[in-house]
């Protein structure tokens, strides 16, 4: 144990704590910070009661001044949607055709629906709607469900095989590694990875055509190059929504995918739907 140093009078007071011959000093806080710790306090106090502060069993206290920063948002926003009011039933009753060749609903179509875009839709399509696994690059022309702006303005509203709406598109791919034996799901991967332009086992692709044509035709169409009605994507192309190499075909046909979307009515206002939905058709792979 350390041995406790002697003290002289003329030595500071200390707090009697000493460590390896080490006292700590007892020494009074400067006087300017103790003011300005004082000083905390009082403008604590002070503003608990001037502003909404306290928390009750429903609300808050709203304080002597009556100011609430979420009422003053609340307004501002109720502004803003006055403002806009007459363009987005204007909007909301346009036919979908027309908006984008109108003078006024053209140019607020186009930063309305960007806005909606960034904030409901860039979570999984990104910022500049270039998609990711899984989730649909809407720049290109290569749609399951049709790229009109009719087809498009139906799958913002109503979705993609969610349970919430009973119109959303549904479409379902059986897991065939339940139905098929290995033997012919590694034939029609290969047989995929032909009509695909890929690198293939040529003997493979040539039994997995029997298979395609018994199990995937009936979506996929006999050439394999899709049916848009009913969401079964083009197999013949360079598009891939979860991936083209063998392992992730042979995933797919094996396993399955079932992407969903959910129903943005009643999450969004109609004029908000047909501004994103007019954004979207914009954006390189819009049909007519």
């Amino acid at each position: 144990m350390s041995k406790k140093p002697v003290e002289k009078k003329s030595d500071p007071k200390t707090t009697g704590h000493i460590w390896d011959g080490i006292q700590e000093f007892d020494n009074p806080m400067p006087r300017w910070w103790l003011w300005t710790f004082y000083a905390t306090i009082i403008w604590g106090i002070g503003y608990t009661m001037l502003y909404p502060a306290w928390p009750l069993i429903s609300g808050v206290t709203h304080g002597l001044w009556g100011g609430s920063t979420r009422e003053e948002v609340a307004a501002d926003i109720k502004a803003f949607d006055d403002a806009n009011a007459a363009i987005e039933a204007k909007l909301a009753a346009a036919p979908l055709a027309s908006i984008a060749t109108d003078a006024e609903l053209g140019p607020f179509a186009q930063n309305a629906g960007k806005a909606v875009f960034q904030t409901w839709c860039a979570q999984c399509h990104g910022a500049g709607a270039g998609g990711a696994k899984g989730f649909p690059n809407l720049l290109d022309n290569d749609w399951l469900w049709g790229g009109t702006i009719d087809d498009i303005h139906y799958s913002v509203t109503h979705g993609i095989r969610n349970t919430t709406d009973a119109d959303a598109r549904f479409s379902q791919m059986p897991a065939f590694g339940d139905i098929l034996e290995p033997a012919d799901i590694d034939a029609v991967v290969n047989h995929v990875l032909n009509i695909s332009g890929q690198e293939h086992d040529a003997a493979l692709a040539a039994k997995g055509v029997q298979v395609f044509t018994d199990n995937c035709a009936a979506c996929h169409g006999v050439d394999g190059k899709g049916d848009r009605a009913q969401g079964a994507p083009n197999l013949t192309d360079a598009i891939w929504l979860y991936g083209g190499d063998a392992a992730t075909v042979t995933e797919t046909v094996t396993k399955a995918r079932f992407g969903v979307m959910p129903a943005w009515t009643g999450r969004l206002s109609e004029s908000d739907i047909r501004a994103v939905a007019s954004y979207v058709h914009s954006l390189g792979g819009g049909e007519q």
